[in-house]
């Protein structure tokens, strides 16, 4: 009998651009191959892409079928090649089609991807092609990589932010890019366009009001109307040239056979207002894209070109690029920290708005002799951001990052890729044009027949084709959803948020329920002692004074916790001193002190190791702490039993307040998933008010919850540390990751990054994703009920060329109005926030910008 398993895609090919690319398709060619194997295929759905694989049990075994799909992914990452880059020369969504169909025409090109503001992720055959060939060939497509921003691919030819290429001196570098400009811009430069449209108005206005004066001859307003064609037409012609080539035809030829029509018709004055608008709006849907890409980019621009590092005895200033691990580098007060690290010399505040999000500095100290120094493992407090800016203290780092690899350069390498994925609703938008455009020619090309059918002279006939060819453009359908997309992932990226594409972000903003992790998440993530519960006679002093004699020679994590305590609450009181501690496995420790055999540990302890039994006091105040979520340590002295501790993992500050935010939001259903009993489970999710709680789960467990649970409320997030979750991730519909500023697991895996380890940042998130989605709709529905006006009104003759170019335009201007509103935005303020002291700041996600 045929079974199937489920294995997620990005684990077993995390260089795949997505479910659809080459290196899908030839992973699950190579799995079908396999004998035993029915099929392999990727599940569409909601949750994250997951390869699915049916087989024969009794042929193939379900973890051969495993190694073969993580054999071949590693064996297809080898033979693909995966690039990465920014470029200039696109700036809207049909030039981006254009440039990637051209990709994907190109031998040894399997898969590309192109955002409008020049985002491209390519993926080729290594053995065709190679990352200098693919960056020739953008250069004769006159779309070079930007010369503004390294690129952020990888490999030794890559740069990086702050690398060498930043080193170019800066005269250099202007000289460099000002011939770039006028090379690949124009005769203007980069704004040419943008001068081309304005000179077109200026013409057609002074032909208009020339042509009024009666002194004026009419070939001077026909010289300058013929002037405003070239000038609006110039760009327009050459970009329609180039979709035609393609096979496509776009919103460009449209508008070219409809100003051709009105200059068939002698109405030169109407096709050149036509031309003018629509020039305009190019311009401005280029300036909508390049406010997006600045946003995002303006993070690349954060790490300094330079450091000063101490080698061989002396202090030397070098370009970031040539920063080797392990090296101090020295930050000087109110500059920018030029690689990731941790603090080994000096205390300071800094300003981690720019990659957290925090909106207040936060305070830096010296790691701690002994404390582990990689990793997750940094304290906080010691843990340093490339990007950052030091306050008035003077600090010594040690790097832990090669500047490639700093989480300022991976946030910018993944908000890169992230542009050029498409959200579903683009998708639509883009199948929708592909059949809406041939229709429209359809129709303008039936209209041409209409004097066949009632009685009207041929120029009237052409008139109303051309006035529909204008109606019927899409051209705010084309910009709607992806300058509001853009506009949405650049705020949340100056919001401490790295959302990873249009899809996360629609679908964040359309659920209605998320699972949180426990500890970690919603907790601390580390155990506090919250009880302290003497039995009658005896003092506290007393019973923490014995466990702190004996808990300060273990090394579990609980007793860390109650050492912690012990020493704060027992200030000045003279220790004890245990001897002979010894482990018992799953159950305690004991030790001894003066003699005295000392017993702490579970109450199930004292059932086995004899001795005096469990009093009724010990037992009932055991029971009612387990009641509440406490971990519960019994110490017994000798025949005499002391008291009960009680230590539990708390919540965090921050978690019931996020929770309450989350349901003003509109998230309807909150669940927890936890590896701790359910007793423990159902206190955490009781005290911050959770709807339902789910214990002593395994992560096979929680995948199966998030699963039932995306069943029962159709989009679902699961939140946790990118790490233990993965699983459970993966099957949400959005994968959210807790403190991605040092987790690479979890900005790899998550499909939104939380980039400082705070949770209040979530309900920001899901607000913005909301307001995101409204504004997409809404850009959606004006879109095309301007197309649904105009099309029967110009069939009708209700209104003419002019009027549709005016509405048609003016429609443009709304929709990249609309979406631009999301680069200001600014979460509402919550009951609770309202009635703050001023001077409290009330959206604590809010980033500054950088310099």
């Amino acid at each position: 009998m045929a079974t199937d398993t489920q294995l997620d895609l990005n684990t077993v090919l995390p260089e795949a651009l997505d479910e659809k690319d080459a290196c899908v398709r030839r992973l699950t060619v190579g799995l079908q191959a396999r004998e035993g194997v029915i099929s392999a295929h990727v599940k569409e759905g909601e949750a994250a892409a997951q390869l699915c694989v049916h087989f024969e049990p009794d042929i193939i075994s379900l973890q051969r079928i495993r190694e073969l799909a993580l054999s071949l992914g590693a064996r297809v990452d080898s033979d693909f090649g995966h690039l990465s880059l920014d470029v200039d020369g696109v700036s809207r969504p049909a030039r981006a089609q254009l440039l990637e169909q051209r990709l994907r025409n190109t031998a040894g090109i399997a898969e590309a991807h192109v955002s409008p503001t020049g985002s491209v992720a390519v993926e080729y055959f290594a053995d065709q092609t190679s990352d200098p060939a693919i960056v020739d060939l953008l250069e004769r497509f006159g779309t070079p990589p930007r010369t503004s921003r390294p690129r952020a691919a990888e490999g030794p030819e890559a740069a990086e932010p702050g690398g060498a290429a930043a080193a170019v001196p800066e005269a250099q570098a202007h000289e460099k890019h000002e011939d770039h400009d006028h090379k690949h811009g124009g005769i203007f430069g980069e704004r040419s366009e943008l001068i081309f449209a304005v000179l077109c108005a200026l013409t057609l206005a002074t032909g208009f009001f020339l042509g009024l004066s009666p002194a004026v001859p009419d070939a001077v307003s026909t010289a300058l109307y013929i002037a405003a064609y070239f000038f609006g037409g110039y760009y327009t012609l050459k970009e329609a040239i180039q979709t035609v080539m393609a096979k496509r035809f776009e919103i460009d030829f449209l508008m070219l056979v409809a100003a051709a029509g009105a200059a068939v018709l002698g109405d030169l004055a109407e096709g050149a207002l036509l031309l003018a608008l629509f020039s305009i709006g190019h311009a401005l849907e280029s300036y909508a894209m390049g406010r997006a890409r600045r946003a995002i980019q303006a993070l690349a621009d954060l790490a300094p070109a330079t450091a000063v590092v101490k080698r061989g005895g002396t202090e030397q200033e070098i370009p970031v690029g040539q920063l080797r691990l392990g090296d101090t580098v020295i930050i000087k007060p109110n500059t920018r920290i030029p690689s990731d690290g941790f603090v080994t010399v000096g205390h300071s505040s800094v300003d981690q708005a720019a990659v957290t999000g925090e909106s207040i500095p936060v305070d830096k100290a010296p790691i701690s002799r002994g404390t582990p120094r990689s990793g997750q493992d940094i304290p906080a407090e010691s843990r340093i951001y490339a990007g950052t800016v030091n306050g008035p203290g003077v600090l010594e780092i040690e790097v832990t990052r090669l500047s490639k690899d700093s989480t300022l350069a991976r946030v910018v390498r993944m908000v890169s890729e992230a542009q050029a994925q498409t959200s579903p609703t683009q998708r639509f938008t883009d199948r929708f044009q592909r059949v809406f455009v041939p229709a429209v020619l359809t129709l303008v090309v039936v209209l041409l027949f209409a004097g066949l059918v009632i009685d009207e002279p041929f120029s009237a006939t052409l008139y109303r084709a051309m006035a529909v060819l204008v109606a019927a453009s899409p051209c705010a359908l084309a910009i709607s959803t992806p300058s509001a997309v853009l506009s949405g992932l650049a705020r949340a990226a100056r919001g401490g948020l790295l959302i990873k594409g249009g899809g996360a972000l629609e679908n964040l903003g359309t659920l209605r329920a998320i699972a949180f992790d426990k500890t970690g998440t919603l907790t601390e993530g580390k155990p506090e002692m919250t009880d302290v519960e003497p039995v009658d006679g005896v003092t506290e002093s007393e019973l923490l004074s014995v466990a702190l004699a004996v808990e300060s020679q273990s090394d579990h994590p609980l007793a860390a916790a109650i050492v912690q305590a012990a020493r704060a609450r027992l200030d000045g009181t003279p220790l004890l001193k245990a001897d002979a501690v010894a482990s018992i496995t799953g159950r305690g420790v004991s030790a001894l002190i003066d003699g005295e055999e000392i017993h702490i540990g579970k109450q199930k302890l004292f059932s086995e190791i004899g001795g005096a039994p469990l009093p009724a006091e010990i037992a009932e105040s055991t029971a009612r702490l387990e009641a509440s979520g406490r971990t519960t340590m019994v110490v017994r002295r000798g025949t005499r039993y002391l008291g009960v501790l009680g230590l539990m993992d708390t919540p965090r500050a921050s978690a019931q307040q996020v929770v309450s935010r989350l349901r003003q939001a509109g998230i309807r259903h909150m669940i927890m998933l936890s590896g701790d009993n359910q007793t423990v489970a159902d206190a955490v999710a009781g005290q911050l008010g959770l709807d339902e709680a789910r214990g002593d789960l395994m992560p096979e467990d929680k995948v199966k919850a998030v699963i039932e649970l995306r069943t029962r409320e159709h989009k679902v997030a699961m939140v946790g540390d990118g790490v233990n979750d993965a699983p459970a991730m993966a099957n949400a519909t959005v994968g959210i990751a807790m403190g991605a500023a040092g987790s690479d697991v979890a900005m790899e895996t998550a499909d939104v990054a939380l980039m400082g380890d705070d949770l209040e940042r979530l309900p920001f998130a899901v607000k913005l994703s909301r307001q995101s989605s409204r504004i997409i709709r809404q850009n959606l529905w004006a879109s095309l009920g301007v197309v649904a006006v105009l099309i029967p009104a110009t069939i009708t003759g209700t209104i003419g060329i002019g009027l549709a170019v005016l509405i048609h335009e003016g429609s443009t201007l709304l929709v990249v109005a609309n979406a631009l509103r999301l680069l200001a935005y600014r979460e509402p303020a919550t009951e609770e926030e309202s009635v703050r002291p001023s001077g409290t700041p009330v959206e604590p996600v809010m980033a500054r910008r950088p310099d």
